[in-house]
C-alpha cells in the first residue's frame, strides 16, 4: 500500500509539474491570421534585461513572450549604457542573447541576436538585429558602427525618434546623418510605435523614405505591468509577413517592408499589407433576412485580437446601430442591415477607424455579401 501511495504521489507531482511548466504557453496569445502568400509572424525586437538597464533576467523575457505567443524576439541591450555594470560585469555583449536563446530552445520561439547602439542625437538610439557579434559594434564612430552592422547582415532601425529626451517637442525629424544612413542603405526601419507612444511624423518618414514600419515594447520592467495585460491590454508588436516561419523569413519580410504595427488596439501599416490583413481577419459567416422583412442579419467572424471600430461609408443603414459599428475580437458579431428590399447580394463599405495607413488617414474596406436562401 505504501509503495502504491508513493507511486501515486510521484505521478501526481509529475502531472502538476508538467501543468505548471506548460501553463504559460499560449495563455493569453496574441492572435492574428495569415494573409495570402505569407505567414503572419508576431515579433518584438526591442527588449531589455539586467544586461543593460532592464529589471529582469533574459529567461523571464522568454517566459513573457511564450505567454503572449510571440513568434520572435531580440534582447537589444544598450552597448554603451551599462548601469548594472558593478553587479553584472559582462565583457561579452552577446551574453544576454545566449541566455535567452538557451531558455527558448524547448519552445517554438525564435530568438535573434541584437543590440542597441546608444548615441546622442544624431543618430540617437538604433537597434541592429540579426547580427553575428555584438562586441564588434563597440565602435566610437557613429557611422562606422552602422557599417559594421551592415557587414554582419543586420537589419537596423531608428528607435523612438519622438523621444522627448532627445526631441523636446516629441516630433520625429530626419537629420542629415539619418539621410546619409538611409541613402547608403545602412538604416532600414524606424519605430513608429515605441512602448506607449505613437509618432505620425515617424510614419510619414517611413512612407517618404521607404523605411520599414516598426512597433516595439522597448520593455524594461514587467510586460504585464506596463501594458495591463491581466486587464485585457497587450504589448506593442510588429506583425511581419514572412514567406516562411524562420528567422531568415522574418528578416526578408522586414527588409521588404511587409510589416504592420499593433498598438493599443490600433493597426498601423502600408495599405498593401494592412488591407489584406484586415480582410483576413473579417469573414462573413451567415446571412439571413428576418422573415419577410428587408432587415438582413449579417454575421461577421473576427479571428483576430482587434476590436474593429468601423464607420459606415455605404448607402445602407443599420437597424440596431448608428453609423459606428464595433466588431468584437475572436468571436462573431451580428449586424442588422436595412436593405430596403430583399436582395441576393450587396456590398458594405467601412472606414476602419482604428487602422492607420498614413498620418490622420484611415483605410476603407469593402465587404461583399452574398445572401443565400435557407
Amino acid at each position: 500500500m505504501r509503495k502504491l501511495l508513493t507511486f501515486l504521489f510521484l505521478l501526481l507531482s509529475c502531472f502538476t509539474f508538467a501543468q505548471h511548466n506548460n501553463h504559460h504557453v499560449h495563455q493569453r496569445a496574441i492572435e492574428f491570421p495569415d494573409i495570402p502568400s505569407y505567414h503572419t509572424m508576431i515579433c518584438d525586437f526591442h527588449i531589455h534585461t539586467v544586461f543593460s538597464d532592464g529589471s529582469v533576467w533574459p529567461n523571464i523575457r522568454i517566459q513573457e513572450a511564450l505567454r503572449d505567443s510571440v513568434d520572435a524576439v531580440s534582447m537589444t541591450e544598450h552597448l554603451e549604457y551599462q548601469p548594472h555594470r558593478a553587479d553584472i560585469a559582462h565583457p561579452d555583449r552577446n551574453r544576454s542573447y545566449e541566455v535567452a536563446e538557451q531558455a527558448a530552445r524547448p519552445y517554438d520561439l525564435i530568438v535573434v541576436n541584437g543590440a542597441e547602439i546608444t548615441r546622442s542625437l544624431p543618430p540617437g538610439h538604433s537597434n541592429a538585429i540579426f547580427i553575428k557579434d555584438a562586441n564588434k559594434l563597440m565602435i566610437e564612430d557613429s557611422v562606422e558602427v552602422f557599417r559594421e552592422a551592415n557587414r554582419q547582415g543586420a537589419f537596423t532601425f531608428w528607435n523612438h525618434p519622438n523621444w522627448i529626451a532627445q526631441q523636446r517637442d516629441g516630433i520625429a525629424k530626419l537629420t542629415p546623418m539619418h539621410r546619409y544612413l538611409i541613402k547608403e542603405g545602412l538604416l532600414h526601419g524606424i519605430e513608429v510605435i515605441n512602448d506607449v507612444t505613437y509618432s505620425g511624423e515617424a510614419l510619414q518618414i517611413a512612407l517618404d523614405h521607404d523605411l520599414t514600419i516598426m512597433a516595439t515594447s522597448d520593455i524594461h520592467g514587467l510586460v504585464d505591468w506596463q501594458y495591463n495585460i491581466p486587464e485585457g491590454g497587450h504589448r506593442p508588436v510588429t506583425l511581419v509577413f514572412a514567406k516562411e516561419k524562420t528567422a531568415d523569413g522574418i528578416k526578408e519580410g522586414l527588409m521588404n517592408r511587409r510589416t504592420v504595427g499593433w498598438f493599443n488596439n490600433t493597426l498601423v501599416g502600408r495599405e498593401d499589407v494592412l488591407l489584406p490583413l484586415i480582410d483576413a481577419c473579417l469573414t462573413v459567416v451567415k446571412t439571413q433576412y428576418q422573415g419577410i422583412s428587408a432587415v438582413l442579419d449579417l454575421t461577421i467572424e473576427n479571428n483576430s485580437d482587434v476590436e474593429f471600430i468601423l464607420a459606415n461609408q455605404s448607402d445602407y443603414s443599420f437597424h440596431a446601430n448608428t453609423d459606428i459599428v464595433i466588431i468584437h475580437p475572436n468571436t462573431t458579431t451580428t449586424l442588422q442591415v436595412k436593405t430596403l428590399e430583399q436582395v441576393k447580394d450587396l456590398s458594405l463599405k467601412f472606414k476602419v477607424l482604428n487602422a492607420v495607413s498614413a498620418p490622420k488617414t484611415h483605410p476603407d474596406i469593402v465587404i461583399p455579401i452574398q445572401i443565400f436562401d435557407e
